[in-house]
């Protein structure tokens, strides 16, 4: 968590930003572009929400950006006045969503679908003050993952470790992940889950990062 008493020239706003994600690669990126950051977690059903959005039809576009305004709502009610920034990422590859792996088969399942496909990772993002959004938008990037044998599925699950498990698609493209890919078309932070050009550019309309 960034101290809110560090001096932050680009960041307009009184207090810091608050993020609300465990992810440690969205923090890393808000923080690497010096914006103040103070991670809250939301606490949502996020897989019983996406569940009841694909009933009802909706696109994994649509779905990213209901869990992302979700989290930012939960967090922003708390917490009045305050900057909430909520994000989420699906990836969706053949009219099928994939949720984070929860053990190693269903990591290697997850990346035995995916070889020699192209995917899509939808970025969301949600800004809210006062549980209502001041500004939303999504970013997709398109991914071909190279045909991978079993071995060299197990191969890489053996190098990655535990980290397979907090990442959907059971890779972690700014890691080891990278050897699983032919093609990648979109911007890197879409793909790390926090798209950062467009972020900045929504803060900036809000007055809270320098022109």
């Amino acid at each position: 968590m960034s101290d809110p008493g560090d001096h932050h020239p680009l960041w307009l706003g009184t207090t810091p930003l608050v993020l609300a994600s465990q992810s440690k690669t969205r923090f890393d990126l808000l923080i690497a572009a010096g914006i103040p950051t103070e991670v809250v977690p939301a606490h949502i059903d996020e897989r019983g929400i996406s569940d009841l959005l694909v009933t009802k039809g909706c696109s994994p576009q649509q779905i990213a950006g209901n869990l992302a305004a979700e989290k930012a709502r939960a967090v922003s009610k708390t917490l009045p006045e305050r900057v909430v920034l909520g994000a989420d990422q699906v990836l969706a590859c053949d009219g099928t969503m994939l949720h984070k792996p929860t053990d190693h088969q269903s990591a290697a399942a997850q990346i035995s679908f995916l070889s020699g496909k192209t995917h899509y990772l939808h970025s969301a993002v949600n800004v809210s003050i006062n549980s209502s959004p001041v500004a939303s938008f999504v970013e997709t990037a398109k991914l071909k993952m190279r045909v991978l044998s079993s071995d060299t599925i197990e191969k890489y699950l053996s190098a990655t470790g535990a980290a397979v498990f907090t990442s959907v698609g059971g890779y972690q493209l700014e890691r080891i992940g990278i050897h699983l890919f032919d093609r990648i078309s979109g911007d890197h932070t879409t793909i790390l889950g926090l798209p950062m050009v467009t972020l900045l550019n929504r803060l900036r309309t809000l007055h809270l990062v320098v022109e």
